[in-house]
């Protein structure tokens, strides 16, 4: 038996935590304060959000999984979670105390707000629960003082100043998570260690068979759903592995291979363009050409 759990609602959220509403739109949280969780006799917990929720996990809370993937653990650990998305316990029967500390927020705080406009270029909102923010001991203090700052703002009485200085202060916070996820891209070898060389078995591979014919060119959710990564933490991977981005690495395979096909074989350039997944021809010469400098004939012709 399936649970379903609205998250939508600040002040209801608050009252599940025993925390006061400070404000209806935004809350700090210490998940000690709440009382030990129990869901009966569910097998699972399907949690809805219609909240932004970012939560510092002190201590495993039940088997949590977004989509297919189990979350990552370690002590120390931030998840992002947007509206619209939902996250899941397994094995909810056992009861345990909730530990760490959480910021969540309605989307209609954002409302007029510079962070409203940019929070859409944090990815890491959409990265899955495998992919979650491990901190150092130092990186932990200062999401808390970060998360302070906010408490402080919160507590004080509302005038003109009091939603830019918290909407400053979020952004502030969503910045240093940003730096540290470019440090965790570097850090963390041992979860990250082949990727790149199974991206690019991966797209040998491909090219190998009949899968762009079937299929059609390669794209990057194809290839981030083959490594059990989320497209953007994939896409982030590669940008920083590369330099370059996931789709510009695919296109310059796309590339390679069929300069192989042009000069190796008889094929026309229209039987090359549908043997490597472009539905027009014509799309595959132009891009073609603006990675080669050449039209496939051109380049054919100067070899």
């Amino acid at each position: 038996m399936e649970k379903i759990v609205s998250l939508d609602n600040v002040s209801e959220y608050n009252a599940a935590n025993n925390h006061k509403t400070l404000h209806p739109l935004v809350s700090v949280l210490d998940y000690s304060k709440a009382n030990p969780r129990e869901w009966g006799d569910a097998d699972t917990i399907r949690f809805q959000h219609g909240l932004y929720s970012i939560i510092l996990k002190d201590v495993k809370c039940g088997d949590m999984r977004y989509g297919r993937h189990y979350y990552d653990y370690q002590a120390g650990t931030l998840v992002f979670v947007a509206p619209n998305q939902f996250t899941i316990i397994d094995n909810p029967k056992v009861i345990y105390q909730p530990s760490g500390y959480g910021l969540v927020l309605h989307p209609d705080f954002l409302i007029g707000t510079h962070l409203g406009k940019v929070i859409h270029t944090y990815k890491f909102f959409e990265y899955q629960t495998h992919e979650a923010l491990h901190l150092s001991d130092d990186e932990r203090q200062l999401i808390l003082d970060c998360f302070a700052k906010i408490e402080f703002e919160l507590k004080q009485p509302i005038d003109k100043h009091s939603k830019k200085l918290i909407a400053s202060n979020m952004e502030l916070f969503l910045d240093y998570c940003q730096r540290f996820y470019d440090r965790q891209f570097i850090t963390r070898d041992v979860a990250h260690k082949g990727i790149l060389e199974k991206f690019e078995g991966l797209l040998n591979t491909y090219f190998a068979s009949d899968k762009p014919h079937i299929i059609g060119l390669p794209s990057v959710a194809y290839f981030a759903d083959e490594l059990h990564l989320s497209a953007n933490y994939f896409g982030d991977l590669i940008k920083k592995e590369t330099g370059q981005s996931a789709k510009d690495y695919i296109q310059n395979k796309t590339i390679e291979v069929a300069k192989n096909m042009v000069f190796e074989g008889d094929k026309t350039v229209n039987e090359i363009a549908y043997e490597l997944g472009f539905k027009y021809p014509q799309h595959f010469t132009r891009l073609f050409k603006e990675k080669v400098g050449y039209t496939p004939s051109e380049f054919k012709n100067l070899n």
